[in-house]
C-alpha cells in the first residue's frame, strides 16, 4: 500500500512538472506569435496608401494592433491576478479593435482583401486564446 501511495504521488509530481513546461512552453510561443504579428502589422501599415484616410486609419491600426502584445507583456508582471486578468482582457478589446479597423481598410479598398484575410485569422485566434484564459483565469472555465 505504501508502494503504490509512492508511486502516485511520484507520478503525479512528474505529471505537474510536465504541465508547468507545457504551459511556460506555451506561454513563450504565444509571446513569440504576437511579437510576429506587430512585426507584420508595421509592413503591412507601411505599405498602406499614403492618402489622408489610409493615414488615420492605419495610426488606429497601429496603436490597437502593437496594444496586444504591450498589455500581454504588463500582464506578464502583474501584481495581481485581478490585475493580470484586466491586462489580457485589454489585449481582448485592442485584438477585436485591430479588426475592425482591418475590415474598413479592406472594405474601403485601401487594402488587399487576401492580406487583410490572414490579419483578421490570426486576430480571431488571438482573441479566442486571449477570452479562453480569462475565463479560465475567473474560474469560469
Amino acid at each position: 500500500m505504501k508502494r503504490t501511495d509512492e508511486h502516485r504521488k511520484a507520478t503525479n509530481q512528474k505529471l505537474k512538472i510536465k504541465m508547468e513546461n507545457d504551459k511556460s512552453k506555451f506561454k513563450e510561443e504565444f509571446k513569440k506569435r504576437l511579437y510576429n504579428f506587430v512585426l507584420k502589422l508595421i509592413e503591412f501599415i507601411d505599405r498602406l496608401p499614403k492618402d489622408n484616410v489610409s493615414r488615420r486609419i492605419g495610426d488606429q491600426l497601429l496603436r490597437s494592433g502593437t496594444s496586444i502584445l504591450g498589455n500581454y507583456i504588463e500582464g506578464e508582471s502583474a501584481s495581481s491576478k485581478k490585475d493580470f486578468i484586466n491586462y489580457f482582457n485589454t489585449s481582448l478589446k485592442s485584438a477585436n479593435e485591430s479588426k475592425l479597423w482591418f475590415a474598413l481598410l479592406r472594405d474601403s479598398k485601401r487594402a488587399k482583401p487576401e492580406e487583410v484575410a490572414w490579419f483578421l485569422k490570426e486576430l480571431d485566434e488571438i482573441a479566442n486564446i486571449f477570452a479562453s484564459s480569462i475565463l479560465t483565469l475567473k474560474g469560469k472555465r
